[in-house]
């Protein structure tokens, strides 16, 4: 019996076809990652060497699924030809790889690091190591993260040069003037458009004299204003338009006879329709003020207010006639109505002077800024993402001047892939061009890029989905790239896929649209059939208390879990705030879960405690901190005392306090006792300061002070991160920036429960994308997110009919002024792109479920003298864009429940007196234990002389392969780039010096140094040992020392090298520098593997019990370019 075929088999079957470009729209559970395998395998039988073909991915996640994809689909052929049509193909292309690898002699399960397959932060690295000169990098830099105290001291040092006489001192006053002398406004806003300058900075150009530019972007106003009124021009061409132009002269006429302000005034006497040119933007205004409400609804009726008079004859009677015919004609045309209602906001088409004085006053200061950066990054050794990636862009050279990696990448790469094509950003882009520019079609060379619309969710990471539909209509460079679409959700059961069909027609707009990141609903066909019991649950839940909600979350979690023992279930939120009242329910309900990066610590008494005492220390006249000090559970003033020691006196510090007789006798004698024990201590603590390492002085101090004592085992995990956080900041003793502390630590977040079952895991819902589980909850669908905060300089780009692009830019309103109209349509086109890719989040939302997905809402009511009325929900919200088909279900469900005035989420407070959480007036630090026990070893007897020369020859090859593990570490940190075999040589001198001072004899010296350099050869020579030094790894380390306890015992272990794969995989390495000689390589080195498995497996224990991923053990020889590898923990 054949294999069943989805629908889109014909799109899946063409997207393989080797020698045509394509960009492929792959919805969510349509198969994307087994198409993009397939293309790859089936390239792979197309070229000569696997490094021809390259695949990009924007996450680590992806590149490894992709890659384990492929190297399992090569393992597979061994195997029983699967049953599933899609594995039946994957193994034909897969046999078709692994014959071109015998032709050829690749050898790729042996190497599978010539799979090139990248993130694409991944690749911008690798260009820029490449080219170290045109990216100005010299040495790779490190990643930066977080970025924002680097933008903040980029700004700082830009805002400061206003007093310097400097050339650009001019633009800096004038910003700081046009801010009301704002410095930390000034500040957050410049840190705001660096990390953002990747969307602007090319825009800023030096190659226009400031009147040409000012042309090309009142040019792009205008352009703008002509667009949207050639658009509306279209839709009322023929006799209605001119029913309309009528009916509105006459209106005008009547408002101007009467005397009143209205916009209407200005269609006074036309008989046609305005044009589309900028010069009618009022008269089509005054339109849209005559058939508009304020709010942008239809009218119900024309009355006198906008010029149609009630009248029962005459041409009274005619026009209200024709008025009403008009709008019970277009009652249903939400387009034409929304077009109309977007003419009110057009923007004009000129600067003002005082704009454009601005404007020149950003651009000069914007580029001062990027270069105050640039010193910053050089300085600390680091950079940003947008860094690198520019820098990789600028190290490719342009069409008319590609440098010499171009050149070279344009020989070497025939095949280009790209996962996730929506979520590319303006300088990503930008790379993909540069890498194809030259191609054409039919040269032999194919670009392949795949993904979604519908899930382009990333915006705040820059993101723009009109790159996407651009490519789509006008390809890249001059590539046009056939378009296919696939239809088959292979995830979900056919209950939620026809659901999601049926209703997010409404959610997705009805036209796609570039500029404001539009795009239209692609409906799905399901692969599987619909379960007995309803798939999708709306469940509306009445205002009232918050906690409703978090206990009917409980509810289904215990649902999924009766049903369904072993599914997953996920609560995906949109924001972690929406998670306040529904994680204590968990854990009260005694549910376990786990959630990465989504509990914030600053709100733990534990940290907060912590900073509260790093600040007291750091600055002894901060009131506020000592006062939490002592009033912290390791000291617990009660309130009273607190007053009786610092009330009165605003003037003396704390500490001074403290030194009071008279204000310590006015303590209670349980106060006077506990501030005595922690006053000792902080005075003590005063001597050390910046004689110890910040860390382990404030760690010290609360040891001292008997923190630990006041917390559970969590409150010790977390005390360890805010700890950890201290070590970062660090600089000699002292914290350059308290206010880098406090906003560092804001961005901490509790630990996983790595013992929790991955049967309910939390996360937000951009996390969620890519994902899938059985049972889906998603609260809080009535929230709306933050309003957006002012930005120095708004911009959006624009596509015009020529195909090129538009860019508008408005400049921020001075302080305490409203903003101008150019900033306010800027914004409003940024709103909207904001409020489709919500509608593209709750898709990801509804198609991360399989089997069943619950979506939870509170309305909104308001009582009325007709009883409770339910209101639309906030605008922004994801409940908002469901409205218009779930309105009926809300008013359901809450008919027969007895709704009168919205109970406020916050009921009015009970006092109930709390007991104070204090350690014991009389607490001391627990004595140490006891020393350990110790017996002096047995006497042994002497060596024999044949043992003593053993010891000798076995310590000469120790001692070589210490130098050999220098050497290693050496060439991580330099770069592989930076090595080859003349620098070896020339390092002889270094290994000879080394080997002596380690002991090695003359007569041995020679052989010892001709070991490390015939090791050191072989790892220049090995690409696996390549990409185990390579810089590419995140988290990478070379003798890294870890101290740890296993199985009771405290442990120091230190790894020749470990790091974070792309993939998510941890590794921890050992090189091992011993030689066999003669036959049975093998042999030796699985005997190799047998001894050293142990010790290894004790390094991943450690590891493993402080994070949660994969963990991959491997053992490298140098000398014989021998890899031993296993997953950790696995027989």
């Amino acid at each position: 019996m054949a294999a069943r075929e989805p629908a889109d088999q014909p799109a899946r079957e063409q997207a393989l076809d080797p020698g045509h470009s394509f960009i492929v729209q792959a919805p969510a559970g349509s198969g994307k990652t087994e198409l993009l395998t397939q293309r790859y395998l089936q390239l792979l039988c197309a070229v000569d060497e696997p490094e021809e073909v390259v695949a990009i991915t924007f996450t680590r996640k992806a590149a490894a699924e992709m890659r384990n994809r492929i190297l399992d689909a090569l393992d597979a052929t061994d195997l029983p030809v699967p049953d599933s049509a899609h594995g039946q193909r994957t193994r034909t292309l897969a046999q078709g790889v692994r014959q071109r690898d015998g032709i050829r002699g690749w050898n790729l399960r042996a190497h599978p690091a010539r799979l090139r397959i990248h993130t694409i932060d991944g690749l911008c690295s690798g260009l820029t190591r490449q080219m170290p000169w045109l990216t100005r990098f010299g040495a790779p830099p490190a990643i930066a993260e977080p970025c924002a105290p680097l933008y903040r001291d980029a700004a700082r040092a830009t805002l400061r040069l206003v007093e310097t006489g400097a050339q650009w001192s001019d633009a800096i006053a004038q910003l700081l003037l046009h801010l009301d002398n704002d410095f930390p406004k000034a500040e957050g806003l410049l840190v705001d458009m660096l990390a953002r300058r990747d969307q602007w900075r090319r825009h800023l150009r030096r190659d226009l004299a400031p009147e040409a530019l000012r042309d090309a972007l009142e040019g792009a106003l205008a352009d703008t204003v002509t667009a949207a009124l050639t658009a509306l021009c279209g839709r009322l061409s023929g006799p209605s338009g001119t029913d309309l132009a009528r009916l509105a002269g006459y209106a005008g006429e009547i408002l101007r006879a009467a005397g009143r302000n209205s916009p209407i005034r200005a269609c006074a006497g036309i008989s046609a329709l305005p044009s589309a040119d900028p010069g009618g933007v009022e008269q089509w205004r005054g339109i849209a003020g005559l058939l508009l409400t304020a709010e942008g609804h239809w009218r119900k009726k024309l009355t006198a207010t906008v010029g149609v008079p009630a009248s029962r004859n005459g041409s009274g009677a005619e026009m209200s006639a024709l008025g009403h015919a008009l709008l019970e004609q277009w009652a249903a045309d939400d387009a034409l109505r929304a077009q109309l209602h977007a003419v009110r906001g057009l923007p004009p088409t000129r600067y003002t002077e005082a704009q454009w004085a601005l404007l020149q006053a950003l651009f000069e200061l914007l580029r001062v800024a990027v270069a105050q950066l640039r010193l910053v990054f050089q300085e600390r050794g680091q950079a940003d993402y947008v860094e690198i990636t520019q820098a990789a862009v600028d190290a490719l050279g342009d069409e008319e001047s590609p440098t010499e990696l171009a050149l070279v990448l344009d020989y070497r790469i025939r095949h280009l892939l790209v996962d996730e094509f929506q979520d590319t950003s303006y300088s990503q882009y930008e790379l993909l061009r540069r890498l194809t520019a030259g191609w054409e079609p039919g040269d032999g060379r194919t670009l392949f890029l795949v993904g979604d619309p519908m899930q382009s969710i990333y915006r705040f990471r820059e993101a723009d989905v009109a790159l996407y539909l651009h490519t789509r209509r006008r390809g890249i460079g001059g590539i046009v790239p056939e378009t296919l679409t696939l239809s088959v959700n292979f995830r979900s059961r056919a209950g939620v896929v026809e659901w999601v069909n049926r209703h997010f027609p409404v959610v997705f707009p009805p036209c796609e649209d570039p500029d404001t990141g539009a795009v239209t609903y692609v409906a799905a066909t399901p692969w599987h059939d619909a379960d007995p019991a309803p798939a999708v649950h709306l469940h509306p839940l009445p205002p009232g208390r918050a906690d409703a909600e978090a206990q009917q979350v409980v509810h289904l979690i215990r649902d999924a879990q009766t049903q369904d023992p072993g599914g997953r279930t996920a609560i995906l939120v949109r924001a972690r705030t929406h998670l306040g009242a529904i994680l204590p329910a968990l854990r009260a309900a005694g549910l376990r879960y786990q959630a990465l990066d989504i509990e914030p610590l600053a709100g733990r008494p534990v940290v907060q405690d912590l900073l509260a005492l790093t600040r007291a220390l750091l600055h002894p006249a901060d009131r506020v901190a000592w006062l939490a000090v002592l009033r912290a559970p390791w000291c617990g003033l009660c309130l009273a005392d607190l007053h009786a020691l610092a009330g009165g006196d605003r003037v003396r510090t704390l500490r001074e306090l403290c030194d009071d007789p008279q204000r310590m006798a006015n303590l209670s004698d349980d106060g006077r006792a506990r501030l005595a024990r922690v006053r000792a201590v902080l005075e003590a603590a005063r001597a050390q300061r910046q004689r110890r390492a910040l860390r382990t002085w404030v760690e010290g101090v609360w040891l001292a002070l008997g923190g630990p004592a006041c917390g559970d085992a969590t409150a010790l995990a977390d005390a360890r991160v805010f700890l950890g956080l201290l070590e970062t900041l660090d600089e000699g003793g002292d914290l350059a920036d308290l206010d880098t502390l406090e906003e560092r630590v804001g961005q901490l977040y509790a630990q996983p429960d790595v013992e929790a079952p991955d049967t309910l895991q939390i996360m937000s819902l951009h996390k969620a994308k890519g994902l899938e589980f059985d049972t889906v909850i998603v609260p809080g669908l009535d929230r709306r997110p933050p309003a957006d905060s002012a930005r120095l300089l708004r911009w959006i780009e624009t596509g015009t009919a020529d195909g090129h692009a538009d860019v508008l830019l408005a400049p921020i309103a001075p302080a305490g002024n409203e903003e101008d109209p150019i900033y306010r349509y800027v914004k409003s086109v940024d709103g909207a792109r904001a409020r489709h890719e919500a509608g593209r989040l709750l898709y990801v939302a509804a198609t991360r479920a399989r089997r069943r997905l619950h979506l939870l809402g509170r309305a909104r009511m308001k009582s009325t003298d007709a009883g409770p009325q339910l209101l639309a929900p906030q605008a922004g919200s994801l409940l908002s864009l469901l409205w218009p088909v779930v309105e009926g279900r809300f008013r359901e469900t809450l008919a027969a429940e007895t709704v009168s005035a919205p109970v406020p989420d916050t009921a009015p407070a009970v006092a109930v007196p709390r007991a104070l959480r204090r350690v014991p007036a009389g607490w001391r630090t627990p004595s140490p234990p006891d020393d350990v026990a110790w017996t002096p070893p047995r006497a042994s007897t002497p060596p024999s002389v044949t043992d003593l020369e053993f010891q000798w020859v076995r310590d000469t090859t120790r001692h070589a392969g210490t130098v050999v593990h220098r050497a290693l570490r050496r060439i991580a940190q330099e770069g592989v780039a930076a090595w080859d075999a003349a620098r070896v040589q020339d390092c002889r001198g270094t290994w000879r010096a080394a080997l002596i001072r380690l002991g090695v004899a003359p007569d041995a010296l020679e052989a010892a140094l001709e070991r490390v350099t015939r090791a050191l050869h072989g790892v220049l020579e090995d690409p696996r040992a390549h990409w185990i030094l390579s810089g590419d790894h995140t988290e990478a380390h070379s003798e890294y020392a870890l101290t740890g306890t296993r199985d009771g015992v405290i442990r120091r272990v230190v790894i020749d090298r470990t790091f974070v794969d792309q993939d998510g995989t941890r590794w921890i390495i050992d090189f091992k520098t011993g030689g066999h000689e003669g036959a049975g390589v093998e042999t030796f080195l699985d005997r190799e593997q047998t001894r050293y498995r142990p010790q290894l497996e004790g390094y991943g224990a450690l590891l493993r019990s402080a994070e949660s991923r994969p963990v991959r053990l491997g053992l490298y020889f140098p000398l014989l370019q021998g890899w031993r590898e296993w997953e950790a923990g696995k027989p």
